[in-house]
Order: C-alpha cells, then structure tokens, then sequence
C-alpha cells in the first residue's frame, strides 16, 4: 500500500455525544464509469452532504505508470486516534476520528481511462457539517493559491484583501483569514531560515 492519509487531527467537537447513523448510501451514483478525477468527485459530493472523503489507502501494483491499482476512499474521521510514540501522555482532550465506518472502493477499468466505483459502506456513525468553512483539510490553500498569498505579501497586500481576491477567483472556496495568516508566516520563515526574527529585522535594516 502506498499511501495512506493521516487524519489524526486533534478536536473536542462530538466527544462522547452519541449521534444517530446517518446513511449517505444513496449519494454516490456508482452505476457510472468515472472517466477522471474521481477523487475529486468523491470530495465535492461529500462536501455538499456535509463530510470529508480522503484516500485511506492506494495500491501500485500495476502495469500503468503513475497511475494506482486501487483507491480506497473514506470518511476522515474512520479509525481511530494513534499517538505519537514519542507522546508519553496524551496531550488532545478528544479526536475528530471515530471509527466510521463509510468507504468507497475505486478500481481503474482494463484498458481503459475510467474508474469503476463500489461503495463498501455508506453508513456514517457521527452528524453531518452543517458549514466546512474553516475545516482544516477543506479550506487548506492550493499550490497556486499559496503562489497568490506569496506575491501579495511581498506587495504588503493585508491578509483580508488576500483572502478577498482568491474568494473572488474561487466562490466555493472554504479558506478563512487564519490560513492566510499561517501561510504568511510559512512563507516568512522559509525566508529568515536560521535566523531569529530580530536577526532577520537588523538584515533587513541594513539592506534597505
């Protein structure tokens, strides 16, 4: 197995709440032969429901470059929380993960570009997002978005007018001001490397 996704991200929303199974069994139209993407299908679909789908699993085994044998698409909040070996005491006070139970089965078609899709489980043992603004994993920034962010900091852009014009070339965009802020501090940091900040103030001082 290839890949597998970590989705242990730490949360205190629905700890100990017992919530009814919700089925979503009859979202997904598996009578269809997915010609591409069908990742991405897969997550916009779930995102309209209310849930994140992720790749827990892949396989390489195959004859076709660059391409998997197998996708196995999940909820991210299947399994359950694994601390780190080196977390002596568990630092979270709860889990996003709880052990649900929905899957997706993707398998390329022979000969072919399509993709064939056979759901496993279509049952979800937590409620569904009501909003995914702000999800970690939705709202993350693409690598061209992270590009934008770049530029515009370099032009003293604040983070607001940033977060407004990648809203503006993307409505269905999920990203809040606090990802702006954290990509700006990336960015920043790879650009001071070693260095502290005051160090990296008197550099700037001098040059300018």
């Amino acid at each position: 197995m290839s890949e597998e996704v970590d989705m242990n991200v730490e949360n205190e929303e629905d700890v100990g709440v017992k919530v009814e199974h919700v089925n979503c069994s009859d979202v997904f139209d598996i009578s269809q032969v997915f010609v591409k993407f069908v990742v991405g299908t897969a997550r916009s679909v779930a995102y309209d429901k209310g849930f994140v789908a992720v790749i827990m699993r892949s396989g390489t085994n195959t004859r076709v470059r660059g391409r998997p044998s197998f996708l196995l698409i999940a909820c991210e909040r299947s399994g359950e929380y694994r601390p780190k070996k080196n977390d002596l005491v568990r630092t979270c006070t709860g889990s996003r993960k709880c052990g649900c139970l929905f899957k997706l089965r993707a398998k390329p078609i022979l000969g072919g570009e399509g993709w064939i899709v056979k759901l496993i489980c279509g049952v979800h043992n937590h409620e569904m997002a009501k909003s995914l603004v702000g999800h970690p994993y939705v709202g993350r920034l693409t690598k061209d978005e992270k590009i934008v962010v770049v530029d515009m900091t370099k032009s003293t852009v604040k983070p607001i007018n940033i977060l407004l014009t990648l809203k503006g070339h993307n409505v269905n965009s999920y990203t809040i001001i606090k990802q702006i802020y954290n990509a700006r501090h990336v960015y920043r940091s790879s650009m001071r490397g070693s260095n502290t900040e005051m160090q990296q103030l008197m550099i700037l001082l001098d040059r300018d």
